[in-house]
């Protein structure tokens, strides 16, 4: 059994990576500043500190075993209009915590990282040997904290692996009887706002552009089931090594158009989707597409709930338990 420190646990990725670990037998700290977290997202068994990512020195001592990083401001757009906030949590904020970890003798690290570093692609599927030319500050503050991770574990000798990925989808029901799933405020990922307009909650679904060159003229992206995610990161706290840093991209390896996944929800929930067609975004590609080859060789990682259906299912099932909670 091992200890390890989840920052950003409260929020959607890192409650599911939580309830993973206590499911395999660890002890989790869970530090989050729940600002856009939840309380009744860290998993029962797990100790809660609030506190942002600065505070990390205040909690970490030589009894844990590693630290999985999720605590991020993470919205596009948010990151164009207010870089600074990016720049300070994101970056600074990651300093304080390798800091705090190298000062603890606290040597491994897995960190969530995005695809969206390699900015808009040469080359679908994306590999991790990509040029990296982020287009918005997220990207960027993420692309920075990878470089020092990299410095950090050449001079220091820390083990990390950092997990690119896409669009996480999907919910996750753990043994402790609590479902873990998505909410954002504002949300911005298309499979939640599907949901809205099956629900009523918003009049139409957008699709921002038909003439893409994809085989339905919508643009296509790459979709990972949450638990499949969990899984990658608790495959990476044993493939990590004293002074290295192993990148890893995340991904299905095909992908599903936005017409592809507006049609899932329909045969999921039974309901029509009102839709209307707008005009291409600025800076949309029409394919995103992770390669996950690396991952397979070096963590054993292969995702098991690829199908479309089962993610979108997950999902509305979660929706509904909230919506009517």
């Amino acid at each position: 059994m091992s200890k390890y420190l989840v920052t950003g646990g409260a929020g959607y990725v890192g409650s599911v990576v939580a309830a993973h670990l206590l499911e395999a037998g660890h002890q989790v700290t869970v530090l989050d500043d729940l600002s856009t977290g939840f309380r009744e997202g860290v998993p029962a068994g797990a100790e809660f500190v609030r506190g942002r990512i600065q505070d990390a020195a205040e909690v970490l001592d030589s009894s844990f075993d590693g630290v999985l990083h999720f605590a991020a401001c993470s919205q596009v757009g948010e990151s164009v209009a207010d870089p600074e906030k990016y720049w300070r949590n994101n970056v600074a904020g990651s300093l304080e915590l390798i800091s705090a970890m190298r000062k603890a003798g606290v040597a491994k690290l897995v960190f969530s990282s995005t695809a969206a570093v390699y900015g808009e692609p040469e080359q679908v599927p994306i590999a991790e040997t990509a040029r990296t030319s982020p287009t918005n500050t997220y990207g960027a503050t993420k692309l920075a904290v990878d470089h020092l991770i990299t410095s950090e574990a050449i001079a220091h000798g820390l083990a990390a692996v950092s997990l690119r990925y896409f669009n996480v989808a999907g919910a996750y029901g753990s043994s402790f009887g609590v479902a873990f799933g998505e909410r954002h405020d504002p949300e911005s990922h298309l499979i939640p706002l599907v949901f809205q307009a099956a629900l009523g909650d918003r009049p139409h679904i957008a699709v921002y552009g038909e003439d893409y060159p994809t085989p339905d003229g919508t643009c296509i992206r790459d979709y990972i089931h949450v638990a499949d995610l969990a899984d990658a990161h608790l495959l990476a706290l044993d493939a990590a090594k004293a002074g290295e840093h192993l990148i890893c991209n995340l991904g299905n390896g095909s992908g599903f158009s936005v017409r592809e996944v507006i049609e899932s929800v329909k045969r999921v929930t039974g309901r029509e989707i009102p839709v209307v067609v707008a005009d291409r975004r600025p800076g949309d590609p029409a394919v995103l597409v992770a390669s996950a080859a690396r991952a397979h060789q070096a963590l054993g990682w292969t995702p098991r709930r690829a199908d479309l259906d089962e993610i979108v299912k997950d999902a509305w099932q979660f929706t509904l338990e909230k919506k009517h909670a």
